[in-house]
């Protein structure tokens, strides 16, 4: 409860402080918009504006456009008010009618204020409307010179012309890095270096020791940690100790750097490259991590992936040796060869060797690198896509399919790749390599995460059964997989400024057939939805606990009175949720019309049984704990919703059916109104018997019964002359129909007692068989004499045989229905 009330109060204080926060925002300076609008307008013109100037313009846009949503909001306290009064006044008049003179004033009055109230949001709607469109025209410019950047043709790196330009620059290069290295002989370096020489070492050999001894260690902390670990935590402590296998090289990486940096030996040749070491040694150890977590050579707990050790192994070393690649690319592209799209950015600092690169040049040089990229990739393409061979179907998870499936993306990427790059479209080739690469590492990264989440519920649960498959790590999944669409954007090539542009887009909301959805209203919209629907279910349990038993109703009544404020609730919570969410619901009537035609045709079933189910709870004919008959099922009614009711079978079994069928077909209900109920019980005894005793004797047996009424009383009746028996029958009226099989039953055993101490014989079917050629049955060779036809009988060999019952009890007589003696008979 006291969580519903803090629900409660924050929803309160929210809704409250909302109009007023709207209404105490500062005044916006029109006349500094209108310059500054001018001024971008005037820039976008330009063709050849610098891109620098154009994304300055965008940010300072973008905030007055902030600016301009916010002031939409203003005076919305005032202007609902203005709103209810002017409602209050009743409709406006029809064309040529009046109404009263005050009225008339009155309204005029305040629709002048409405009007002064929204004229500051109309100015505000129109600004953004301005602004909207600038920022859009700036990404569009922006956008266009990405793809012509993209589109750019370089000589091809295929031609002999290309060759000596990238040699040239490639000597060029090595030039100037040795005559920097060679300056390090110089004395006066050395001696400026002795002072700082014990800390320059120390750096040295601390980063040597890590990236060495340091690695080996820590590639064996998992295991080392898990075995002292409880069963069910080993995995989360694995995972978790397997980022040092990052963390302590990338530790003596930024030791090696700062070694080089306090030595200050680095000049314009070799800086750029020290500055690109850290990233580069992140792609590296990460790229290298992610092979042995995905792929590793012996799986601690469970495994990521089901897959033989040698397919394992190929994988591991195919993605470390991209791992190498790629982390070479990114040193050159930052250092030396320039890059169009993937690494740079318009206002990145990125500073290169004193070598200006020929186009060609940098084209063969880019082109042999993502050759090597494209071999190792299409490997890895080759090596996933049989990762189902061998598998059976329950073995096969979503994970095989989506790497099976990129192993086929990239196989194909890797071959256009390089045929792009061969006819010069380096840039391009180069935005489809890479990304394709980062693309695949975010996936398996993103199944590892899976599995991480899996494992720490499955320790918080203590190693319950199906916790790692339960719905929270399901649902943690999918949000993660949600979280990382925007890294997956950025990887193939969205600016931070797109992904701004796209949540700001997303916050706004969308309008959908007259009806605006935004996420604010929506997250108002679960707010109020939930909370309203907590309080109805606190409600429904105060009044089935609490207040209804302490009334004279019946269970069935009380039933339906808790259902019936459990339907109505939730309706008016759900007028209110989406009223607080801000959706008209007069927009919704087009809807609710073609809706109304919907279920008329196609939900008319559902429709049916529903308004049968309020008839059930209104009328009540059947209530909970009744015993029924119901289309060919009969139990004891345990729940009645509006859909269905809910029968238990006598033999335990749970059925559902259907409420229209309860209102439609007829339906025994033996346990209404009282429990009083009538059973049958048939019987017959031998011919010859006393009838007047039997009656008698049945007539004891049943009075004696304790459920029995008295009124009516039983009644024994002689039912006629059957084929075998003469036939009786026990009819009496029980307090308890619902133990009707029991009194009959205990009845049965009486009457089998009395008849057999008083000698009356209870009958069973008797019949007469034939048997035509007995000495066959013998196996006398002699046939029988002939017997003398009498007239008007059929000789023997004219009848039809009469089908025999093999029963022991059968008396096997030779009459052969003339009225004779049966002389022929064989007993």
């Amino acid at each position: 409860m006291s969580r519903i009330f803090l629900a409660v109060l924050l929803t309160a204080l929210i809704t409250i402080a909302t109009p007023l926060a709207a209404q105490d925002r500062p005044e916006v300076d029109y006349p500094a918009w209108s310059n500054t609008a001018a001024l971008a307008e005037a820039v976008v013109a330009e063709e050849d504006a610098p891109e620098q100037e154009l994304l300055q313009l965008r940010s300072e846009i973008v905030e007055w456009r902030k600016t301009f949503e916010d002031a939409q909001n203003v005076n919305s306290g005032r202007i609902a008010t203005v709103n209810a009064q002017i409602s209050a006044l009743g409709p406006a008049p029809a064309e040529g009618a009046t109404e009263a003179e005050d009225v008339a004033r009155r309204r005029e009055e305040l629709q002048k204020q409405l009007s002064e109230l929204q004229a500051p949001r109309l100015t505000a709607v129109e600004a953004f409307s301005r602004a909207d469109a600038i920022v859009q025209q700036i990404d569009a410019i922006t956008a266009a010179r990405q793809a012509s950047q993209l589109a750019k043709k370089s000589p091809s790196p295929l031609l002999p012309l290309s060759w000596a330009p990238a040699l040239s620059d490639g000597l060029s290069l090595v030039e100037g890095i040795g005559t920097e290295l060679g300056l390090l002989s110089d004395r006066a370096i050395w001696q400026e270096l002795k002072p700082k020489l014990p800390l320059i070492v120390a750096y040295l050999a601390a980063a040597l020791l890590l990236l060495t001894a340091g690695r080996r260690w820590v590639r064996g902390l998992p295991s080392r940690l898990s075995a002292h670990a409880s069963e069910h935590s080993r995995s989360v402590v694995a995972f978790i100790a397997s980022l040092g296998q990052i963390v302590l090289p990338m530790i003596g990486v930024y030791l090696a750097i700062r070694a080089i940096k306090v030595a200050a030996l680095t000049g314009q040749w070799t800086a750029p490259f020290v500055d690109a070491l850290p990233s580069a040694a992140v792609i590296l150890f990460s790229g290298s991590w992610l092979a042995g977590q995905m792929f590793p050579r012996q799986r601690l707990s469970h495994d990521s992936l089901v897959l033989d050790s040698g397919t394992g192994n190929k994988v591991r070393r195919t993605m470390n040796a991209l791992a190498v690649i790629f982390a070479l690319h990114h040193i050159l592209s930052r250092a030396v060869l320039p890059q169009s799209g993937l690494y740079e950015r318009v206002g990145d600092h990125i500073v290169r060797v004193p070598v200006a690169f020929s186009d060609a040049g940098v084209a063969v040089w880019h082109f042999v690198i993502m050759l090597v990229a494209a071999v190792c990739l299409f490997r890895l393409g080759s090596i996933l896509r049989r990762l189902k061979r061998g598998l059976s179907e329950r073995e096969i998870m979503y994970r095989h399919r989506v790497l099976v499936a990129m192993g086929s993306v990239i196989r194909v990427v890797a071959i256009v790749a390089v045929l792009v790059g061969a006819l010069g479209y380096i840039n391009l080739a180069n935005m489809l390599i890479w990304p394709s690469m980062l693309t695949l590492a975010l996936i398996q990264l993103l199944i590892l995460l899976q599995d991480f989440i899996a494992d720490l519920f499955d320790m918080m649960s203590g190693g319950e059964e199906g916790a790692r498959e339960g719905l929270g790590p399901m649902l943690t999944g999918i949000l993660l997989i949600v979280l990382s669409v925007p890294l997956f954007m950025m990887i193939w090539g969205a600016r931070q400024t797109d992904l701004a542009e796209y949540w700001g887009s997303f916050q706004r909301g969308v309008s959908l057939g007259g009806v605006h959805l935004s996420p604010s209203g929506v997250l108002r919209f679960l707010l109020v939805f939930g909370i309203g629907y907590s309080i109805i279910r606190v409600i429904q349990e105060v009044f089935r606990n609490t207040i209804l038993p302490k009334t004279r109703l019946e269970p069935g009544v009380q039933n339906a009175v808790v259902s019936g404020l459990g339907y109505v609730g939730v309706a008016l919570v759900v007028v209110m949720a989406v009223t607080s969410a801000g959706i008209d619901l007069s927009s919704l009537a087009i809807v609710a019309g073609a809706l109304s035609v919907g279920i008329g045709f196609g939900l008319q079933t559902i429709v049916s049984n529903f308004v049968s189910g309020i008839i059930l709870l209104i009328e009540r004919p059947v209530s909970v704990g009744d015993w029924i008959d119901a289309g060919g099922q009969q139990g004891i009614v345990k729940r009645i919703s509006v859909r269905s009711t809910q029968i238990e079978t006598f033999d335990r079994t749970e059925v559902i059916v259907p409420n229209s069928d309860l209102i439609s077909q007829p339906v025994t209900n033996w346990t209404r109104h009282n429990k009083i109920g009538r059973i049958i019980i048939p019987l017959g005894v031998a011919y010859g018997t006393d009838t007047r005793k039997v009656e008698r004797i049945l007539r004891e047996i049943i009075q004696d019964q304790p459920t029995v009424t008295i009124d009516p009383p039983p009644a024994v009746l002689f039912r006629g002359f059957g084929a075998d028996s003469l036939d009786f029958e026990i009819r009496a009226m029980l307090s308890d129909v619902t133990g009707g099989m029991g009194v009959t039953s205990e009845v049965c055993h009486q009457i089998a007692e009395r008849f057999a101490r008083e000698g009356i014989e209870i009958p069973f079917a008797q019949r007469d068989i034939w048997l035509r050629n007995p000495e066959a049955l013998r196996g006398d060779a002699v046939p029988a004499p002939a017997r003398e036809t009498l007239p008007g009988t059929v000789p023997d060999a004219q009848r039809p045989v009469t089908p025999s019952v093999y029963d022991p009890r059968l008396t096997f007589d030779g009459d052969d229905g003339d009225g004779g003696d049966g002389g022929d008979g064989d007993r």
